[in-house]
């Protein structure tokens, strides 16, 4: 595989990861460096993890993984879209961007990270039938994934300063559209 080819799977990889940190970066209220750092150590780890964990499990579980994975990254992004939209709907406060009690709790952030790194399980297992580096091909996906994703956290904090809970309804609309997206192309609707 060359260099190239493993940009274009990083990025494709890092899509996801990079519009549901968009989408977390609109719903807090400062987002820094170390804000920045969580949501990429998170969705880069986990887009290096899965890929090496496909690569190790092979095709034995191809059919298992690939018929499955649509439907698992879908209901998670569904869910978190169906709260985000929730949380826009509940009434406001004075304040135009209340500040979260945990916005990078383990929790939410674990599940995050797992929704958007299920297709990158599918591809560690094509990883497996290809002649690739699989130290470096991970590492490259990581390394991607954590700079659009830290990006991505500041692009939608610098927007959803001022318009929160328009924001919060933007990104579960987007986290579900995603989910749907997902679901579609494994269906063969799209692609």
């Amino acid at each position: 595989m060359s260099l190239p080819e493993l940009f274009a799977i990083a990025v494709a990889l890092s899509m996801d990861a990079f519009a549901v940190s968009v989408c977390k970066g609109l719903s807090v209220r400062k987002a820094g460096v170390k804000e920045c750092c969580i949501a990429g150590l998170y969705f880069g780890g986990f887009q290096a993890l899965m890929p090496a964990i496909g690569y190790f499990l092979g095709v034995q579980f191809r059919e298992y993984i690939t018929s499955i994975d649509h439907w698992i990254a879908f209901i998670l992004l569904g869910l978190i879209g169906v709260n985000m939209i929730r949380e826009s709907r509940e009434k406001e406060s004075e304040d135009v961007c209340p500040r979260e009690e945990h916005p990078f709790a383990v929790k939410s952030m674990l599940l995050l990270a797992i929704a958007t790194s299920i297709d990158a399980l599918a591809v560690g297992i094509t990883l497996a039938f290809l002649k690739v580096n699989l130290a470096a091909s991970v590492s490259f996906i990581g390394v991607i994934t954590f700079l659009l994703s830290a990006l991505g956290i500041r692009i939608g904090n610098i927007f959803g300063v001022k318009y929160k809970s328009k924001a919060e309804l933007v990104g579960g609309v987007i986290l579900i559209c995603m989910g749907l997206k997902i679901l579609l192309e494994h269906v063969g609707v799209f692609g």
